[in-house]
């Protein structure tokens, strides 16, 4: 091995990183270039995120210079069923759900004579669906005073200090998460209950929301329930959807990574054939290195057709097939399975199935990194590289 080679196959890294930069990038752009139509597309066929607002109840002014008086809930019992629905387009994951909703209230009329209040209810999302929809007040289903895509308001007369009982109920789907909202600003809530079931166990609560009261695990997945007795926040409450894994960031970390991959296994390869005698021309680094980027330009145009974990195993057999084969007609059976195929394992296989698992990337490659330089310097401590790099 030259200087004059070590410069070659050093250059031969550059030029693979550029089309790694370029593949990642594309993927990246085809990502983002898709995720507001595909979005849309996922929303008009299933629904949007879901935000449901309290009722409000309130005294219609007498006129339009009279601002309207309204009525805080007496209590608020709340029943929510979540079921996740994953769907895939083009190259992402879209966390989709059924809601079943049913909802309680009470109101009071503080007034010392009869008065007719008005009940508004708003829907969560406009692109959205409702069945079974529900709309009682005492038991009685009411028909709306108004009625628009955003909501409906019915009136109802109560008399003095009665209280009213108030039924909501619907069946509908949505998009990454559903959100109850007390209403606009700081708001008095008294003696709320939501219960909210869900069947997947991975839950997490969005930000600027109030974690449950208490979690209780079921077969399926999880029992919140959130427990106010007199709150004031301006805080929601909710549920955010698991994600999963989306095909088209993780095809482009692992290309923008793959760099560091080739890197490791082409120092592996010169410091194993320098101690082997094995000493390969750089048009065999190149070939070497178009194997595997094999690996990424293989699972970056495949993920989006097959199963994610499917992709990964099938671009890997790829890589190793082409590197491995390779190599063994150029040197040996010996060099390409042992050397070769092992390093090439724990650098492109190991390296990149460690971006599957979000947050410990880092870790694996540091210490990948590590163990590779302590056995590096363990098994070359005795080579002679003024010997190696001597010229021929």
């Amino acid at each position: 091995m030259t200087v004059q080679r070590l410069i070659a196959i050093g250059f031969i890294i550059i030029c693979v990183t550029v089309a790694w930069v370029i593949l990642g990038a594309s993927v990246t752009m085809r990502t983002h270039s898709g995720y507001e139509t595909l979005g849309r597309q996922v929303e008009e066929l299933w629904g949007a995120p879901h935000v449901q607002t309290a009722p409000t109840v309130y005294f219609p002014p007498p006129d339009e210079r009279t601002p309207a008086k309204y009525l805080e809930l007496e209590s608020s019992d709340i029943q929510v069923a979540l079921k996740l629905k994953h769907r895939q387009k083009g190259l992402l994951w879209y966390s989709t759900y059924e809601v079943t909703f049913n909802g309680r209230y009470t109101v009071l009329n503080p007034s010392d004579k009869a008065e007719e209040v008005k009940v508004r209810f708003v829907f969560p999302s406009t692109s959205a669906i409702y069945d079974d929809f529900v709309f009682t007040i005492n038991g009685v289903r009411v028909a709306p005073d108004e009625q628009s895509g955003e909501g409906v308001v019915s009136t109802v007369e109560l008399a003095p200090a009665e209280q009213a009982d108030i039924q909501i109920a619907y069946k509908s789907r949505g998009l990454d998460r559903w959100l109850y909202s007390f209403g606009m600003g700081i708001v008095n809530v008294k003696n709320f209950t939501l219960t909210v079931d869900t069947d997947f166990k991975d839950i997490n609560f969005p930000a600027r929301t109030i974690s449950a009261s208490t979690k209780t695990p079921t077969p399926q997945g999880w029992n919140l329930q959130w427990r106010f007795v007199n709150l004031l926040s301006d805080f929601n409450v909710g549920v955010e959807m698991p994600h999963k894994l989306n095909p088209g960031p993780l095809a482009s970390r692992m290309s923008f990574f793959a760099p560091v991959s080739l890197l490791f296994f082409f120092a592996v390869l010169v410091m194993l054939g320098a101690m082997n005698r094995v000493n390969l021309h750089p048009m065999h680094y190149f070939f070497l290195a178009a194997g595997f980027f094999a690996f990424h330009l293989l699972f970056a145009y495949l993920a989006d057709h097959l199963p994610l974990q499917l992709t990964f195993i099938i671009s890997a057999a790829v890589s190793l097939g082409l590197v491995v084969s390779y190599l063994w007609r150029v040197v040996n059976r010996r060099f390409a399975l042992r050397e070769a195929g092992i390093s090439q394992f724990l650098f492109l296989v190991l390296f990149s199935y460690a971006f599957f698992f979000e947050g410990y990337s880092g870790l694996v490659v540091t210490v990948g990194a590590i163990i590779t330089l302590a056995v590096l310097m363990q098994m070359t401590a005795r080579v002679s590289w003024e010997e190696v790099f001597q010229k021929k």
